[in-house]
């Protein structure tokens, strides 16, 4: 039998390292990509055979279709998931963050994602039983300052992954958003924000990462959304029954400090 295949962008570090080595300890093949090359380089060296690497900026749609061609190549055409993940964190008051760090936050975090699940559709149509898990935040659930830009390209992505788990059923593909709270990774180091210090950086990559591995495992599951760690839990599952003067009013006490 062919073996399993993932795409995992963003994999050179953080979350989407955690993720490739989750998936090769499982004996699945392991596309990772990303920018940084002396870090696809080193995981390449620790994975062996399991990984097949290539550098990938994902605002750039020939980009992608070089690097699922080249993954493919190894499965046949087929691609089991896809884990969008690569992301970028711009912190700071609105007003005040450059507007090209602002729109260059929106290119990764949205249309790297929309380009990654557009050029990949063939390939997880051809695939029985095919995953895409959007790497999306618990910052989705309401607007946070400090995080405005950032928080709005999660907000767009738990609107794609919606609408494409509606739309790919079809196609036997299931779309899902991961939405853990402020991860231990280089993205959130130097980031002080009043909800970082309300709220902590209590989740590790391999929390995500197992979380990642387990979405895709088979199994009926109603929502579109995972909730990575309690607090996320908690959050998310209060987000849908919480009046949204009371949401806004949370969100302000979170951002007070």
């Amino acid at each position: 039998m062919t073996r399993r295949s993932v795409l995992v962008t963003g994999a050179a570090a953080g979350i989407g390292r955690a993720v490739a080595r989750r998936f090769a300890a499982e004996g699945w093949l392991v596309g990772a990509y990303d920018v940084d090359e002396p870090g696809l380089a080193s995981l390449a060296a620790e994975l062996g055979d399991a990984v097949v690497t290539g550098h990938l900026d994902v605002r750039d749609a020939d980009q992608w279709r070089a690097g699922l061609a080249t993954l493919t190549a190894h499965t046949g055409g087929t691609l089991d998931v896809l884990v969008n993940n690569a992301g970028i964190l711009v912190a700071g008051r609105f007003a005040d963050v450059p507007l090209e760090a602002q729109q260059r936050e929106v290119d990764v975090n949205v249309t790297g994602v929309v380009n990654g699940c557009h050029t990949a559709h063939p390939y997880l149509a051809a695939t029985p039983g095919a995953h895409v898990v959007n790497l999306a935040s618990a910052s989705a659930i309401y607007g946070q300052p400090e995080l405005a830009t950032y928080s709005a390209t999660k907000f767009a992505v738990r609107g794609l992954t919606e609408a494409l788990d509606l739309e790919w059923a079809a196609d036997d593909i299931t779309v899902r958003a991961l939405w853990p709270l402020f991860v231990q990774t280089a993205m959130t180091q130097g980031v002080e924000t009043a909800s970082t210090r309300s709220l902590g950086v209590r989740l590790t990559a391999d929390d995500v990462a197992a979380e990642v591995l387990a979405a895709v495992r088979p199994g009926r599951r109603l929502s579109a959304h995972r909730a990575v760690g309690r607090q996320a839990q908690l959050m998310l599952g209060s987000a849908g029954v919480t009046p949204s003067w009371l949401l806004r009013a949370v969100n302000r006490r979170i951002n007070a400090g």
